[in-house]
């Protein structure tokens, strides 16, 4: 399959100097939150078909997330876009300095299947927002939504600057060979991996979106009902599917108890006796994970739930107590609704437990204690971080979105989006006024004296 018609038209496109129209970028936004809004009734039943997606979860983590994205960044647009003054040196003067965004060109987006609105259109806004063209690839684990983007997404944006290309393996494969001028892939690091070595091919410059272990530590200190269901909300929302979702809990020994005992009681208050039978919780996107998600269970410890049905695609809210640091349990991404609960002595031994491991792309803290949620802060390096909550970083657009080392490269979200997929390009304006000698040769003593002074 070749891709290149579809790929130079774009760049064809770019060259028109269309998208750099902030009326233009604005219109296609604008369209954007149009395309969710008009046609919410039918995504949030696709999100239910691929994933089982409660509607008010789908409403708050997709199509509502995407809106509120579009009115935030339309609001922001003309003074991201602005000229960014800095400072001139004296020994550039008389002189303007100043930063000046412009597109970079034509951006692959390539989506993920946990959230497979949300992971097109949010980067989508940040690609056009920055005036680029752009190619997305929904994900075929997510059929229903990828299918209803790539029908509605030429229906409501310039079909010259954004273009769909659903498929699998190969198409994102013959993709990937293309001379993109950006690529943003979200998913995991083993596909990451991929991704980059294609970019490499012809240095084009990659944001990847990935995950990890993100661990949750719980001083004794902490309220151990709101700790719990702000826990219980973030980790089993969306079926434990979540790249920021709590995967493991770090606690001490006398806590184990008792946040277990929260923990469950949370459960029931939120999915029923029978989460299996509640229109609040939703599946596993296919069977494939649901049996590699509940292999994590053998041999385990399960304090709560540990039911599942591979057909069905379903798996309880489970808890796990102090599964061995070598198993797939605690070495892998959980990706799914099950959350070990490891005791350790101390604060310090938290961090060094967490230390140790690949950096993360969320680390989570539940403290009274001040000063521990500031080392915390300090010394446990990860993308983003949280003080007694989870996840709700996210819904602060100002806030950057990504993660560091093997859970990410590269950032967005508000502005960071905007400058993400720009050029911040680097302008220095000078006047035809003579210059002093003193930086042209011949040099001199003297010459070299001035300019030290000078710097």
């Amino acid at each position: 399959m070749d891709f290149t018609a579809k790929f130079t038209q774009l760049q064809q496109y770019f060259s028109h100097n269309k998208t750099r129209d902030l009326a233009w970028r604005k219109q296609q936004l604008q369209q954007i939150k149009r395309l969710v809004v008009d046609n919410e009734s039918a995504f949030l039943s696709a999100l239910a078909t691929d994933l089982g997606k409660p509607a008010q979860e789908a409403w708050m983590t997709e199509t509502s997330y995407v809106a509120s994205d579009v009115d935030h960044t339309c609001k922001r647009l003309h003074r991201w876009a602005k000229k960014r003054s800095v400072s001139t040196p004296l020994v550039a003067q008389p002189g303007r300095s100043y930063i000046q965004p412009e597109p970079q060109g034509t951006v692959l987006i390539i989506g993920a299947w946990n959230y497979p609105l949300q992971l097109i259109l949010a980067p989508l806004v940040a690609v056009i927002a920055a005036g680029n063209c752009a190619l997305v690839k929904p994900s075929e684990l997510a059929p229903t939504t990828s299918a209803l983007l790539a029908k509605l997404i030429p229906q409501y944006l310039d079909k010259n600057a954004v273009s769909v290309v659903e498929g699998g393996a190969d198409e994102t494969t013959a993709l990937l060979a293309l001379p993109f001028d950006h690529i943003m892939y979200t998913g995991n690091g083993q596909v990451a991996r991929i991704v980059m070595a294609a970019a490499a091919k012809h240095l084009t410059p990659v944001t990847l979106e990935l995950g990890g272990k993100s661990p949750v530590y719980v001083d004794d200190s902490a309220d151990l009902n709101i700790t719990a269901q702000r826990i219980a909300w973030g980790k089993w929302m969306n079926a434990g599917q979540t790249c920021i979702a709590p995967d493991y809990i770090l606690c001490s020994k006398r806590l184990v108890t008792p946040l277990t005992t929260a923990l469950k009681a949370q459960i029931i208050n939120m999915f029923g006796q029978e989460p299996k039978q509640s229109k609040s919780y939703g599946r596993i996107v296919n069977q494939r994970h649901t049996k590699r998600i509940s292999d994590y269970l053998a041999d385990q410890d399960i304090a709560v739930g540990g039911e599942f049905d591979l057909e069905n695609r379903y798996i309880a809210p489970t808890i796990v107590i102090n599964p061995a640091r070598d198993s797939s349990l605690m070495s892998e991404e959980i990706f799914g609704p099950i959350l070990p609960i490891i005791a350790i002595e101390d604060f310090a031994q938290a961090k060094a437990f967490v230390t140790m491991r690949d950096k993360p792309l969320a680390a989570y803290i539940f403290s009274k204690n001040k000063h521990q949620c500031q080392a915390w802060v300090h010394d446990v390096r990860a993308g983003n971080q949280g003080i007694n909550d989870v996840i709700m970083f996210n819904a602060v657009p100002e806030l950057p979105f990504g993660g560091v080392g093997p859970s990410g490269i590269g950032q967005y979200s508000g502005q960071a989006g905007f400058d993400n997929f720009s050029h911040l390009k680097s302008v220095l304006a000078r006047p035809f006024i003579k210059d002093l000698p003193i930086r042209f040769a011949p040099y001199g003593k003297i010459k070299f004296k001035i300019l030290r002074w000078l710097r």
